[in-house]
Parts: structure tokens; C-alpha cells; sequence
């Protein structure tokens, strides 16, 4: 066996200084290079080297150059990548989250190694010692999970080896849900329901931020109404929380006629008058707002109607529709052609100009169409770029009038005039005309 090796290694090698000897004499005679290959392929059948290694020393490879550079990686397949989503359901799969808060409100029921003892009133610190008028607790759950319970905890009394803490202005059952959440964030729905007004207090109390905001998400879902939304807007201002004193805010704005005369407002202007008069200066103030956002929609409208105007009007001058057609061009009925018209106020200008062009009062100061006819000649003889060849009438004798006009007038007609290009980009495309 080492004879048999011993025998690779020398035909190994002389095949390697043989391949550079005919590399030297190909560089100088290229013709050589198909003789070189037939008999580098016989002298390589002659060695008796194995399987593995002949697949690294074929012919081809020994005297090709481009098999002398690493073949690239293969190209990615159809299921590339699937390996690693794959691994990810597989941890979805492993993720125990569940299973650990079972575990977690297994040990706050059984209560097993408990070393706290919650009570409530004045029968369950008389009675601290007894089962079923306390609540077991860990100290390590508490501390971890409230910094106020941490501050009570180590100020609280011990007792047969129990430290005591006393949660006061709520219910035991209200307590035990307390406690509860914070060991595992489990809770009944019918609990949660019941009591998440008072556990909104507890979690603002104790600072739990997760517990408030499940209660405020119940509280505006399942107990908000017209009736309590006052005290509702009281209990969140005290509570510092934001988003349900918006949602009430927002609920006594949108039927403040009805919310006002609920027993709720009556009480609150009563004891706390200051909060009545912010709420009636927030009114006022929303509503100025919408009367402001009203007329800015109103206001944009109608600089996009004028807008729109302007490009009817300039299709009708430039290319004509329906039975409207410039003077250079002959006149086509073409139906189909009026009623895929692109432009919407192409019908209103075509009504607008027939009055104008068959109204014996077609002057300013004439009758309201034709005042409204000349207003946009002059609005397009602003805002046209086109300085002789424009198509639409009385183009340029607004152009010349413009020069004449006083620096407020002129200012004025600008600020219409920016203030319709923005209503809907700019018009230069449409008034910019091909001359032939």
C-alpha cells in the first residue's frame, strides 16, 4: 500500500512539471495545444490514481485556464431560504409563553412558599392568618413587578413569619385580579369588565403601565358612554391617562348637547367648574377649527373649479369639442368625441362661451355671464406663457391692459393666480402651443 502511494506521488509530480514544460511551449506555439491534450490524457491514464483524484486532475483541468479559477457557488433554488423559515416555526413551536403563564397563575392560586400576605380592610388584618380572608403572595413577583409594592415591602409588619401589605379602597375580588396580573397578565373577561375602573386606579397607584393600558382599551370599548363619559373624563385626568381623556374629550365634542344635560355635567359644575369652563373654551376652539378647515376646503374647491376652467378654456381655443371649433379649423360633427371629453368643465365653458359670443350685453358691466366670461379671459391672459400664439380671444389685449394695472391690483390677480396654479399643479403644459 505505501509502494502503490509512493508511485502516485512520483507520477503526480511529473505530470505537474510536464504540465508546466508544455504550458512554456503552448505560449510560444498555440498549435501545439490539441497534441499536448491527447497526450496528456494517455499519460494520465497510465497512472493508477483513484476515482477522488482523477476527478481533480482531469485533462481538461490541467491544460484549461478557465478551469483553473474556483467554479462559483450554484445559483440559489426555488426553495432557498426555506430552511430558515422553517427553523423559525420550529421555534414558534417551542415557544412556551403560554405554558409559563400557566405555571405562573398556577403559583399565584396554590400559592405554595408564599412569604406576603395581602389583605384589604380592616376584617382581613384582623384576620391575617386565615386562608380564605387573605391573599398569598411572593415577595419577588411583587417587587419585580410594582416599584410602589417594592416601598411597601420594606416597610411591612411581619407576622407568623408573613409580611403583610394592605391594599385599601377596593374589594378583595377586586385585589385578587390585581395580584393576579401580576404574576402571569392573566385575567377573566367578565372580571376585567366588572372591574376595570377600579383596577385603572390600582394600576395608576402601583404604577403597572401594561394593566392600565388593558384597562383604558376595556374601559372605552365596554363601559364609555354618554352617561359617564364626564366621570370617565375625571377618572382619567386623575389617573393621568392620556388616551381615555382624548376619547372623552373627543365623545362630549361630537354630542355635547346630550352629554350637557346628563347628571354627570351637572355634578361636575358643581364641584369641579374649572374643568366646565376648559371644556366649553375647548369647544369653541374646535369649532372655530372645523369652521376654518370648512372654508379652506370650500376655498380650495374653487380655486381647483377655476382651475379646471382655464383648461377647458384652453382646449375649446386650441383643438375645439363638440361643435365649438376654432376659427383655422373646419367644423366636425363628432359626438362620440364631445362625450369622452377629458376636461369636466369643458361643458360649462362651451354653454359660457356660446352665451358670451351671441349676448348683445358681452361688456363689462353686462349681464353676470359675461362679467364671469371676461374674469377668465383675464385670469387665463395671466397665467398663459404664450405671448403671440395663443388661441384663446382677447388674450393679448389683457396682456397689454396688465401693463396699465396699479402695483395692489396687480398683486392681487397674483396671489388668484398662485393660488390656482397650486390648487392642481401648473398650467404651463396646456398653455404652451405648437407653432407648425
Amino acid at each position: 500500500m505505501i509502494n502503490q502511494i509512493h508511485v502516485i506521488a512520483v507520477l503526480t509530480r511529473a505530470v505537474g512539471s510536464f504540465h508546466n514544460r508544455i504550458r512554456r511551449e503552448e505560449k510560444s506555439n498555440p498549435q501545439l495545444y490539441t497534441t499536448n491534450k491527447k497526450l496528456s490524457s494517455t499519460l494520465f491514464s497510465l497512472s493508477p490514481v483513484t476515482t477522488a483524484s482523477a476527478r481533480y486532475m482531469s485533462s481538461s483541468q490541467l491544460f484549461d485556464d478557465h478551469y483553473r479559477t474556483p467554479k462559483p457557488p450554484p445559483l440559489p433554488c426555488w426553495n432557498y431560504g426555506r430552511g430558515k423559515k422553517y427553523l423559525m416555526k420550529f421555534r414558534d413551536c417551542l415557544n412556551l409563553h403560554e405554558e409559563k403563564k400557566e405555571a405562573w397563575d398556577k403559583v399565584f392560586k396554590e400559592g405554595h412558599g408564599a412569604d406576603v400576605c395581602v389583605v384589604t380592610g380592616k376584617d382581613d388584618v384582623q384576620n391575617a392568618t386565615r386562608e380564605d380572608h387573605v391573599i398569598l403572595a411572593h415577595s419577588c413577583i411583587l417587587v419585580m413587578s410594582s416599584p410602589v409594592l417594592r416601598s411597601l415591602l420594606e416597610k411591612a409588619p411581619v407576622r407568623n413569619k408573613l409580611k403583610i401589605i394592605k391594599i385599601s379602597g377596593v374589594t378583595r375580588e377586586v385585589a385578587r385580579v390585581f395580584i393576579r396580573f401580576l404574576y402571569s397578565s392573566c385575567y377573566e373577561e367578565e372580571e376585567m369588565k366588572k372591574n376595570a375602573i377600579h383596577l385603572l386606579v390600582l394600576s395608576h397607584a402601583y404604577s403597572v403601565p401594561s394593566l392600565k393600558k388593558l384597562c383604558i382599551y376595556h374601559i372605552e370599548k365596554n363601559i364609555l358612554t354618554k352617561e359617564n363619559v364626564v366621570d370617565l373624563l375625571q377618572l382619567a385626568r386623575g389617573c393621568d391617562a392620556a388616551r381615555l381623556a382624548y376619547v372623552c374629550t373627543r365623545l362630549i365634542f361630537k354630542d355635547f348637547k346630550t352629554v350637557s344635560g346628563t347628571e354627570g355635567w351637572k355634578v361636575m359644575r358643581d364641584v369641579n367648574p374649572t374643568l366646565e369652563q376648559e371644556l366649553l373654551e375647548s369647544l369653541v376652539e374646535s369649532d372655530s377649527r372645523k369652521l376654518e378647515r370648512s372654508n379652506k376646503r370650500e376655498e380650495h374647491q374653487t380655486y381647483f373649479l377655476l382651475y379646471e376652467a382655464m383648461e377647458a378654456l384652453v382646449h375649446i381655443s386650441r383643438d375645439g369639442c363638440r361643435n365649438i371649433w376654432p376659427a383655422d379649423k373646419s367644423l366636425h360633427h363628432n359626438e362620440s368625441q364631445g362625450s369622452n371629453c377629458n376636461f369636466p368643465a369643458c361643458k360649462r365653458i362651451e354653454l359660457l362661451v356660446r352665451h358670451f359670443r351671441g349676448c348683445d350685453l358681452s361688456v363689462p358691466g353686462g349681464c353676470a355671464d359675461c362679467k364671469r366670461m371676461w374674469q377668465l379671459l383675464e385670469l387665463h391672459s395671466r397665467m398663459c406663457a404664450e405671448s403671440y400664439y395663443c388661441t384663446v380671444p382677447l388674450c393679448r389685449y389683457f396682456k397689454e391692459k396688465m401693463q396699465n394695472l396699479n402695483k395692489k391690483e396687480k398683486q392681487k390677480w397674483d396671489l388668484l393666480v398662485s393660488r390656482v396654479r397650486a390648487s392642481k399643479g401648473t398650467l404651463s403644459s396646456i398653455c404652451y402651443m405648437k407653432v407648425s
